[in-house]
């Protein structure tokens, strides 16, 4: 199986890129961050708070999360778009935070690689879940990109103070995911870097298929 890592902070472009990559090569696509977020989810419906670790850890043994042709499903049920609601924005970075939580979803992660070939992207890709992966990418952004992309993802209005507050709740959930204990979000030491400030989606794409072909010798 070759596997292509894309790792980074949130914001940096992650999804849709990776998205891209996959589709371009004909590679199996796999987002580990809706995994977490369909466990915040879970979480939240059942009324549990996402700072419990034991009762969360619970819900990510126990739930059935599954993920299919670009969509998310939890317990049967299609999540994909109930799992990008601020609530469980909110709550993600908390949950994702919890060893246990962790320590459940990363063999499911790896399942979900399936074969021969996937693109998976993450926090922690390239120095946990797939540590010898052929290819790892660490994606990044300025904050105030990332910041303006957020709102626009959410519908927002981009305005200097709505940019302002994102970046603070940004730069708040990177410390959160760097200082953890389990799986701190880390720029893996053999990753390449790609600063997509201002590059396009299209662009950074084709720099990360041309990236593959080379290193994992796929024409």
């Amino acid at each position: 199986m070759t596997v292509i890592a894309i790792d980074g902070p949130a914001g940096a472009g992650k999804s849709t890129i990776a998205r891209n990559v996959a589709r371009q090569l004909g590679w199996r696509y796999v987002d580990t961050g809706a995994m977490y977020r369909a466990v915040a989810l879970s979480a939240l419906q059942r009324g549990i708070d996402p700072a419990d670790a034991p009762k969360v850890a619970d819900v990510a043994r126990t739930a059935d999360i599954r993920l299919s042709n670009g969509s998310v499903f939890l317990d049967d049920r299609d999540v994909t778009t109930e799992i990008r609601t601020d609530a469980v924005t909110r709550a993600v970075s908390m949950v994702s935070a919890h060893p246990d939580v962790r320590a459940a979803l990363v063999p499911l992660q790896r399942a979900s690689a399936g074969s021969p070939n996937v693109v998976m992207e993450g926090r922690d890709i390239g120095n946990v879940v797939f540590p010898d992966a052929e290819l790892k990418v660490w994606l990044t952004a300025s904050e105030s990109e990332r910041a303006r992309r957020r709102l626009e993802q959410l519908g927002r209005r981009a305005s200097a103070d709505d940019i302002s507050e994102m970046e603070r709740a940004i730069s708040e959930r990177d410390q959160r995911d760097a200082s953890r204990s389990a799986s701190p979000m880390r720029r893996p030491p053999d990753a390449v870097d790609i600063d997509t400030t201002d590059k396009s989606i299209d662009a950074v794409t084709e720099e990360i298929v041309a990236l593959a072909r080379e290193r994992a010798g796929h024409g």
